[in-house]
């Protein structure tokens, strides 16, 4: 069976976003938990698909221009990133969305149907959030392993990571990196 992988910025004091969704404590958004090669396929929610999609394809369009949500110019890695999404498929689970316009991307209406997606062959899974699909996902035994960059802030409010868990959440220390800029990488087995 596929492991599935969620990785998540979070400040110091647990949370993914500012009290008023702030992300400008973010540098960039490029595959900072080395997942392209152990990845070849993506789930997301229907709250992050719009501006995940915005996102990447604005760097495929124009990979020198200024970034929506950052108003920066993407990295290299960020580059790299969208050219291996563009191609990669992405599973976004949603009861209400009607469709999705990037062509990698797929609306799945049942969380059977990414169940069945980790039963099949292949590499690993990249759950990328937002915390209520990674939360779900997390309470039904889904995410086999959590990978968290533990950014150098407190934001003192905001997003948490777990607010939408359903139950407590045992977790086997893998190891921890120390990276540039104080940032941490922490990286789990979540246990079932």
């Amino acid at each position: 069976m596929r492991n599935m992988i969620a990785a998540f910025r979070v400040s110091v004091d647990g949370y993914i976003q500012g009290p008023n969704g702030e992300v400008d404590w973010v540098e960039n958004w490029e595959d900072a938990f080395d997942l392209m090669p152990r990845i070849d396929a993506c789930v997301m929610g229907a709250g992050m698909y719009p501006g995940y999609e915005l996102y990447w394809s604005t760097i495929l369009a124009n990979p020198a221009g200024e970034l929506p949500m950052t108003a920066k110019v993407a990295s290299p890695g960020e580059v790299r990133w969208a050219r291996f999404a563009e191609k990669t498929p992405h599973f976004v689970l949603s009861k209400t969305l009607g469709a999705a316009s990037w062509k990698s991307a797929r609306i799945v209406r049942d969380v059977e149907e990414i169940r069945k997606l980790k039963e099949q062959p292949g590499k690993d899974i990249y759950a990328i959030g937002g915390p209520t699909l990674v939360s779900g996902l997390m309470s039904l035994g889904l995410i086999d392993e959590l990978r968290l960059m533990v950014h150098p802030v407190v934001l003192g409010g905001g997003k948490s990571l777990t607010n939408d868990l359903k139950r407590r959440q045992g977790l086997t220390w893998v190891k921890t990196e120390p990276l540039k800029r104080g940032i941490v990488r922490l990286t789990y087995n979540a246990q079932t």
